[in-house]
């Protein structure tokens, strides 16, 4: 999808804001005249009433050159946000996707440049689709909308608000890439070779294999991976936009670039989504790739610990006992909680390598947290307050919500192993994303740190927001720029 800013439209569909109550922005009444009233009968002959999300279409309206017009609706107009902009103008792109039309002119009729860039973010995510591997995709199916054109105000000033919102839509488009790509295309070492090519955006890129990380002693990671043909990488991006000598932000993501449980095998119905379990690592490589691209003044490191959990004959079991980078020892009740054990040598080596001020985890970690949030918000767990505060508050400010569940010593005893230092799995069923949680917590050695459990977020075939595609959402990768953009730059 292209993306252009313009004073006065030239594609052939328009799309103009409504209101609640069918009131109809300066855009949309200056059409509605110059139509004889054709928008206002129309409204009246449907059921649109400018609620936000809302879309109508118009097409060949009296007295207009445009080949369509398309109503978007805001809602209330008090409440109307860049968020509300970015699901309103998602939805209208949606809409004209298919149906013919090559460049929609969108009138944005607030004076704000950073609306206008919001509503071009929306369209950039609503156009996003993966399409590498449909060969016999007819002619009626493939998108026919090639350009949106923001006509805003200013829209000098809008074209220089995109450039910090334009690296973050590329940063999930990634994101999105990667969950999409099958695990026989995307598995470690590829996934690690896609990843160092983003040093042409300026970030500096290591990439650590198997031998390295068994001298680190890494056996918990290791220990997952062994049943795998695929050798796994362990992935460092950095990012130095801050001060020199300021301590930087860790991001570190789970990249199981497919998870079939090992011994403890997962059912088969549901297992083609597991290629999905590195939705973790592709939030992380988003990120990097957005705060890059936007050069934002922080300095950031970015860690992906990138394997392949398989039931081979040399695969982990049930009853074994791992030693990890801390020298801690892990007793194997599941091989199916594979997450919580490549995290924590990953957790280990970026707090004793790198220092960070704190670190922050993205995971698919567990089915649990579906259970307690639904695809509506990720899981959220922290030793320290303010952070919590902080990412709560970026979830709002990205529409990527977050919501706080308990960590503790109640909670922590529940993993303790009567012949290792712990188990990976808590009590059963009960609790299980906080016990997943409190075991990365004893990795990351009293660094302040937020886990995100996106289990339920980062793959959702049935949203109804206009923003995002079938299965693999991107998930993260706003939320976190929202994060470090509010609250550690500057």
């Amino acid at each position: 999808m292209h993306i252009k800013f313009a004073s006065k439209p030239s594609g052939d569909a328009l799309g103009v804001a409504v209101y609640e109550k069918a009131a109809l922005s300066p855009s949309a009444k200056a059409l509605d005249d110059a139509s004889g009233g054709t928008l206002t009968r129309a409204i009246k002959a449907s059921r649109f009433t400018g609620d936000a999300g809302q879309v109508l279409e118009i097409a060949a309206p009296s007295g207009l050159k445009a080949a369509r017009v398309v109503l978007y609706g805001l809602g209330a107009k008090k409440q109307v946000t860049g968020n509300v902009y970015e699901k309103a103008v998602a939805a209208a792109v949606k809409h004209l996707l298919l149906g013919g039309t090559q460049t929609l002119s969108l009138h944005i009729d607030a004076e704000d440049g950073e609306l206008s860039s919001r509503a071009a973010l929306g369209a950039s995510l609503a156009a996003y689709r993966f399409d590498q591997y449909r060969s016999r995709l007819k002619a009626d199916r493939k998108p026919s909308l090639g350009t949106v054109e923001i006509v805003a105000a200013d829209d000098k000033a809008a074209k220089k608000a995109w450039k910090s919102w334009e690296p973050v839509a590329e940063g999930v488009k990634l994101a999105r890439d990667f969950v999409m790509e099958p695990a026989n295309i995307l598995y470690p070492e590829e996934y690690a070779k896609r990843i160092s090519k983003l040093e042409k955006e300026g970030l500096e890129i290591e990439v650590l294999g198997e031998a390295q990380m068994k001298k680190l002693g890494m056996g918990s990671l290791l220990g997952v991976s062994q049943g795998s043909v695929r050798e796994a990488k362990l992935v460092i991006m950095r990012w130095n936009g801050g001060k020199e000598g300021d301590k930087p932000l860790a991001f570190v993501g789970k990249g199981v670039t497919f998870d079939t449980g090992g011994i403890s095998l997962k059912p088969g119905p549901g297992m083609e989504e597991m290629k999905g379990d590195m939705g973790g690592s592709a939030a992380v490589v988003g990120l990097m790739r957005a705060l890059a691209g936007r050069k934002a003044k922080v300095n950031v490191v970015g860690v992906v610990a990138l394997v392949e959990n398989m039931p081979d004959g040399n695969a982990q079991r049930p009853g074994d006992i791992v030693t990890s980078m801390s020298g801690q020892t892990i007793e194997i009740l599941n091989t199916d909680a594979e997450g919580r054990l490549v995290l924590a040598d990953a957790l280990w080596y970026t707090q004793e390598k790198y220092d960070p001020a704190f670190i922050v985890d993205l995971a698919t970690l567990t089915g649990a947290i579906l259970i307690a949030l639904g695809h509506e918000h990720a899981g959220i767990f922290s030793n320290d307050d303010k952070l919590a505060d902080r990412m709560f508050a970026a979830g709002k400010a990205s529409d990527e919500g977050v919501w706080r569940l308990p960590v503790g010593p109640e909670y922590d005893r529940q993993i303790d192993s009567d012949i290792a230092d712990m188990k990976n799995l808590g009590q059963g069923r009960n609790a299980g994303s906080i016990a997943a949680a409190v075991f990365l917590q004893r990795f990351v050695n009293g660094k302040p740190w937020v886990h995100i459990d996106i289990a339920g977020t980062a793959m959702h075939s049935g949203s109804k927001d206009p923003r995002q595609p079938a299965f693999g959402t991107g998930y993260g990768v706003r939320l976190l720029d929202r994060f470090v953009r509010d609250y550690y730059e500057n």
